[in-house]
């Protein structure tokens, strides 16, 4: 029942497939192996790679892993990410910028697949790496969204004690 309920919760797409053989004394085994992204387009996504005997296994298998990896990504007001973020996966090489409000999604490929799956509405995104490969992209591309750091200013009033020492000189300090 708890499973039912994630899976309504995260939209997935699938970004990758493709065929995989293995030599055996016995000829070629094949499998599939699929590329899936997993979010909720309010600030959570995951990247899930999986192989099966059929399509349609591989791609429940790989969502599965997705659920598992899923981070949380700080989305600020404008539906930007709060400053420029570079990540290196591999031989892959992402770099992601922050855009002003109403820009939109200037990415391409893996990389504008993740961020809206995130719910990021302006950013700029540029894929540096020499590589094509659309897994190390897309595990660069969660890397870079995974080591963003932001805190969001409470807007809380601190109440200051004012202290008065032995001579007479007064410091503020917040409770």
């Amino acid at each position: 029942m708890r499973n039912k309920e994630i899976k309504k919760e995260f939209e997935n797409e699938v970004l990758d497939i493709s065929r995989v053989e293995r030599m055996t004394a016995g000829g070629r085994r094949l499998r599939f192996r699929t590329l899936v992204i997993v979010g909720n387009k309010k600030g959570k996504v995951g990247v899930g790679l999986a192989k099966g005997h059929d399509v349609q296994k591989a791609i429940e298998k790989a969502i599965k892993s997705a659920e598992r990896s899923i981070i949380k990504v700080p989305i600020t007001k404008d539906g930007t990410i709060p400053h420029e973020v570079k990540a290196k996966y591999g031989a892959a090489v992402v770099l992601l910028r922050p855009q002003s409000e109403g820009r939109g999604l200037v990415a391409g490929g893996t990389v504008r697949t993740i961020c809206s799956m995130a719910g990021i509405e302006n950013i700029s995104g540029k894929l540096i790496g020499n590589t094509r490969n659309k897994t190390n992209n897309a595990r660069a591309a969660v890397k870079a969204l995974q080591s963003i750091r932001y805190n969001e200013k409470k807007e809380e009033v601190t109440e200051k004690e004012v202290v008065v020492n032995k001579e007479g000189d007064s410091k503020d300090i917040a409770k």
